[in-house]
């Protein structure tokens, strides 16, 4: 029965089927992951949320990282740049984030977060210097006009909203992604994925420590709901989703799995919507639209020059 299985799943009609469906389940679960961050952080304090979710997360890591390759170490010479990938990738981009998310809404955080790709390429243009094309520009300005009216969602500015500040939070965590992939770009060519992703992981929990020690005045027991949605951020946002990812990218285009990524925002709108009970201005839904098509610019310049922008 075993053999049948094998046999069938290792058909190239029926992989590429599998590669679609596990996709599918990792966009869906990364849309949903902001739904959990919402409620999680309404019991427990954000930093304090994100150092357990990154604890538990590294033990995993750990074990998978030690069964996939057992051979892997991390060179001395490349620790800086691993503390550094994961300070910007782990520790900011989720201090920034969980605070973000708790001041404002899953839907608004979803939306933001799809901006990953525009902010990438402008850092690209501006510290590696590469080539500004059409696309690129276009991009940019497009992905900047969707990124305000999701930030400002009603189109207006108010400064001292804490929905508004929220945003901002978030927009930070994309900024300290984008770093993160461009500190990556010259470790990409000596570690598997997985093996960056563990070592950065664990080095980015460890700078989370002192940043959550502030919030100790808030440390307090919480329920079995926020505990749940804690081991669901770890276990299958934080570890399963990444190993799915890992080996859908062996099998599907780039071009075709950041599709599917694009999804991730829609789905934390409709989450944010049907489950929180979220408004959705129309001139949220126009940025989102925005974003997307900026995406779609992103991926069309990626085509033509082969470059790489890892995403969330």
């Amino acid at each position: 029965m075993q053999a049948r299985i094998a046999e069938w799943i290792r058909c190239p009609a029926n992989e590429l089927l599998i590669s679609n469906l596990i996709m599918t389940l990792v966009a869906l679960f990364w849309g949903v992951s902001f739904i959990s961050i919402k409620i999680a952080v309404a019991e427990i304090p954000p930093v304090t949320m994100a150092l357990l979710r990154f604890i538990i997360a590294s033990a995993l890591l750990i074990l998978v990282l030690r069964h996939l390759e057992p051979e892997a170490k991390l060179a001395k010479k490349d620790i800086p740049r691993m503390v550094l990938g994961g300070i910007f990738g782990i520790t900011l981009y989720f201090y920034f984030e969980n605070i973000g998310v708790k001041l404002s809404t899953a839907a608004n955080a979803s939306l933001i977060v799809a901006l990953v790709p525009i902010i990438t390429i402008s850092l690209d243009v501006l510290v590696f210097r590469s080539e500004v094309t059409r696309l690129k520009i276009a991009g940019v300005v497009i992905g900047l006009l969707g990124s305000y009216l999701a930030v400002t969602a009603n189109g207006e500015l108010d400064f001292s909203s804490s929905n508004f500040k929220g945003n901002l939070l978030v927009v930070g965590a994309m900024i300290s992604w984008a770093l993160y992939t461009l500190v990556n770009k010259s470790l990409q060519g000596k570690y598997s994925g997985v093996a960056m992703t563990t070592y950065q992981t664990c080095l980015g929990t460890l700078f989370l420590l002192p940043l959550s020690l502030v919030e100790h005045a808030e440390w307090r027991l919480f329920s079995l709901q926020a505990l749940l949605h804690l081991v669901f951020l770890a276990v299958f946002c934080s570890v399963l989703c990444y190993v799915l990812y890992i080996y859908v990218l062996k099998r599907l285009d780039v071009a075709v799995t950041t599709l599917y990524l694009n999804v991730v925002p829609i789905v934390g709108v409709v989450c944010g919507y049907l489950v929180l009970g979220e408004r959705v201005f129309p001139s949220q839904i126009i940025g989102g639209a925005l974003t997307l098509l900026a995406i779609l610019l992103a991926n069309l310049e990626r085509r033509k020059t082969g470059s790489n922008i890892v995403e969330t």
